[in-house]
């Protein structure tokens, strides 16, 4: 586990003294340059991310296809959405809007005497070994994010950003990213606050993200793949997250008993992000053996257009989130 933080930080130091650091210096923003060394972490993870998205989950995809790809407009647009997060654009909005909130916040908590609990601290001798604090945040955050897929699928106002995810028909690795910006904002600003209230240490977030990530992009890959009785226990296959986007499976529970012609209420399966195990725990687990169609019902059954590039998915997002919100008030 050192020698790879020690061969991370070797090579983000590289790409920033022959990249970052000469343009943030051509630009005039020197007094950027502890932000840009951070960021420099942020772009490398980036694009290691997307050599293992290019070099090993793609020719997966080639090798066992769910289905052939016919909309390549929709995949384009998922990949520029991949883009976006993975080359730091969004991550660079982010510290420009929310850092400074968050800073002042944390600040204030701090000196007022609240330091978080610190996690690391909880057993001398083990948990502050780093590969143990890894598993164990891993564990942590996965729970977190059950929470928030939870959440976003039982919200009616979330689930009307959420719902830009679950719009896509045409599933690949690329489709993990496709998500409403907003929703994305509240997600982030989650993990941060939990991150900060259990003393998390900087590399160990990044290295959190960056593995929930990459596992993420390989679920939604358009991969015909299970892992078998025992492996779809231990985590979560495309197949397993498949169900997750499948047409009325995945987002929606059964009718009410007195309710048997209303609209299906918001629900559904398989809300794990990478182990399948608070799915079981809960009861919210789905396991089928073979690859449902995938989308969200009122796009087949009544035509309800969720937006083909991302101006008009952001644009639509926000609408039906305005509307859900004034039908509650």
């Amino acid at each position: 586990m050192d020698a790879l933080i020690d061969l991370f930080a070797a090579a983000q130091s590289l790409l920033f003294e022959t990249l970052v650091q000469p343009l943030v210096f051509a630009l005039g923003q020197g007094q950027w340059m502890e932000v840009a060394f951070e960021g420099t972490g942020w772009l490398l993870v980036g694009l290691l991310q997307l050599v293992v998205m290019l070099l090993v989950i793609q020719p997966l995809e080639w090798w066992r296809p769910v289905e052939p790809l016919t909309d390549h407009r929709a995949v384009r647009s998922d990949v520029i959405y991949t883009l976006i997060h993975r080359l730091g654009v969004f991550r660079l909005a982010l510290f420009f809007t929310l850092d400074p909130l968050a800073d002042a916040l944390f600040g204030t908590l701090r000196t007022a005497g609240w330091s978080g609990i610190h996690l690391d601290d909880l057993w001398p001798g083990v948990t502050d070994v780093a590969a143990v604090a890894f598993v164990m945040y891993l564990v942590l955050f996965d729970a977190l994010n059950y929470a928030i897929h939870r959440a976003q699928h039982q919200w009616g106002w979330w689930w009307a950003l959420h719902a830009v995810h679950h719009s896509q028909r045409q599933m690949t690795q690329w489709t993990d990213q496709r998500n409403h910006f907003l929703d994305d904002v509240l997600v982030a600003v989650i993990w941060v606050v939990v991150a900060q209230a259990v003393g998390m240490p900087p590399g160990q977030f990044v290295a959190v993200v960056a593995l929930t990530q990459l596992l993420e992009n390989f679920q939604h890959a358009n991969l015909r793949m299970s892992f078998g009785a025992w492996g779809e226990r231990c985590l979560i296959s495309p197949r397993f997250h498949r169900w997750h986007h499948s047409v009325g499976w995945g987002h929606e529970s059964p009718r009410a008993a007195n309710d048997p012609v209303g609209p299906m209420p918001l629900g559904g399966h398989n809300f794990g992000v990478l182990f399948p195990w608070w799915d079981d725990l809960l009861g919210t687990a789905l396991r089928r053996d073979h690859d449902p169609a995938t989308g969200i019902r009122d796009q087949l059954e009544h035509g309800r257009d969720y937006g083909q590039g991302i101006w008009e998915q952001q644009v639509l997002g926000l609408q039906r989130m305005w509307q859900v919100l004034r039908q509650h008030h």
